[in-house]
């Protein structure tokens, strides 16, 4: 059987994605009960964006069998360039200064890699 490329990729997208959703609503919680500084926030985003690429990598990765660097690191990317999209539309532009930009793509990437060559 043939393996498409894209659904592959969909497929990863979307796992990655459901577990922000679940992560996210957990930090949504623990910062309503425990009124956590804002700087323990950030890095519980951040952990979110590590797992969750990590997470599209390895399902990339597994979906393709081949590749899995390449294929790890272009899912994290796919993960934050739909993440960059879908804020600079909500927000009406960019508000993140280029440099927290670049960390978040690196995050993304590089734990994106961690789980394509994990798979």
């Amino acid at each position: 059987m043939d393996i498409s490329v894209p659904k592959v990729f969909l497929r990863s997208l979307l796992l990655a994605y459901l577990l922000s959703a679940i992560l996210l609503i957990i930090i949504s919680f623990a910062m309503y009960k425990l009124r956590l500084p804002e700087n323990q926030v950030h890095l519980a985003v951040d952990a979110v964006y590590i797992l969750s690429c990590a997470l599209a990598g390895f399902a990339a990765g597994k979906g393709l069998k081949r590749g899995r660097f390449f294929c790890g690191c272009f899912a994290g990317l796919l993960y934050f360039a739909v993440l960059l999209a879908v804020s600079a539309l909500l927000n009406q532009g960019l508000t993140a200064a280029p440099q927290e930009l670049a960390i978040a793509a690196g995050l993304c990437a590089g734990s994106g890699i961690i789980g394509g060559v994990l798979s």
